[in-house]
């Protein structure tokens, strides 16, 4: 587990987190790693490794105002994190999606009372590598037919071809190779994806909802940047600030939600106002119980949310709305 200030996207300056927090200045915090047990030491933050960089921020400018401050932040993947808060071994659960019912569940049968905090949008980036100028557009047919149930051993795009046109797509791809790159089941993003790309078609045509199964999947999103660099016709996909990050050496992909709708580019205008079709909310989950028990715990979710617009911009995400900013804190100030 990584203590404060460790994340896999590049740390913002000491200058710049200390300017986001109006603090003097805000170092890396040499914390020990809190006990398994949580219920009586350090904060233990674990899940998303999309809203990770978000909750380490807030951790290392409340290290800064508060010297004592013990919390460790790790990201193996929201569906990782989910076990292991709905266990009692962490008092906050990043999430890149909303819990699930068997997490639900879980929580239930553990006795894991919690409060659901939305923070702020990210949008699920498709990109291809630079060198890739045959794709400029892809509709959802399209990803369906490339990275669907239906999909394994396809090799080339234009293997693709025969399931998007009978989806209704008109989508001219290439006879190039097509590697494909993406996150694991364990990560949110492949949650997000599913849900939003492949369940609806999936159901239609009498298949589980599942990307296929043949491609490198990895719950770090730079692995999977990383991949999509390597390969002049690769195909990927990762949350927006990662894509944001690496805008040099990919090219993200406009998005059609069907044949023949507009093409959105992904920006934060259009994940916030949900033109993009892959936009997604981003929340934290916090352990009403430990709340209590840790005075320190509820003082960082409260230090958290008193600068959630300027945490979540300088993570590289999308920042909420005012009414919902708002919103947000008032569920937590009622739990």
């Amino acid at each position: 587990m990584k203590t404060v200030g460790q994340r896999r996207r590049p740390r913002p300056s000491i200058a710049a987190v200390a300017a986001v927090a109006g603090l003097a200045g805000v170092a890396t915090a040499a914390c020990g790693v809190a006990r398994s047990d949580g219920a009586t030491q350090g904060i233990n933050v674990s899940g998303s490794s999309t809203v990770e960089p978000i909750s380490a921020l807030a951790a290392e400018a409340f290290h800064e105002r508060d010297r004592s401050a013990n919390i460790a932040v790790d990201g193996p993947g929201t569906g990782d994190g989910f076990e292991l808060f709905c266990d009692g071994e962490t008092d906050i659960s990043d999430a890149s999606r909303p819990i699930r019912e068997e997490e639900e569940a879980a929580c239930a049968r553990n006795g894991i009372d919690y409060v659901e905090l939305l923070v702020g949008y990210d949008g699920v980036v498709v990109m291809t590598n630079v060198a890739n100028d045959a794709v400029r557009c892809l509709d959802f047919a399209d990803l369906y037919a490339l990275t669907g149930p239906e999909s394994d051993g396809v090799d080339r795009w234009s293997d693709g071809l025969p399931i998007a046109r009978a989806l209704g797509s008109r989508t001219d791809l290439p006879r190039a190779p097509l590697v494909l790159a993406g996150p694991g089941p364990e990560s949110g993003t492949y949650d997000s994806y599913v849900e939003i790309v492949i369940e609806d078609i999936a159901a239609q045509r009498g298949h589980d909802a599942t990307t296929r199964s043949d491609y490198a999947s990895s719950s770090d999103d730079n692995v999977v940047v990383s991949t999509v660099r390597g390969n002049d016709t690769a195909l990927g996909w990762v949350g927006f600030a990662f894509a944001e990050d690496a805008a040099a050496t990919v090219r993200p992909l406009a998005i059609a939600a069907e044949p023949g709708a507009p093409c959105v580019d992904a920006s934060a205008a259009t994940i916030a106002d949900g033109t993009y079709p892959l936009s997604r909310p981003l929340f934290i989950y916090v352990n009403t119980e430990r709340a209590e028990q840790k005075p320190q715990l509820a003082a960082y979710v409260d230090f958290y949310l008193a600068h959630l617009d300027q945490f979540v911009a300088e993570a590289g995400y999308v920042p909420l709305p005012q009414d919902q900013a708002g919103a947000t804190r008032a569920v937590w100030e009622g739990r």
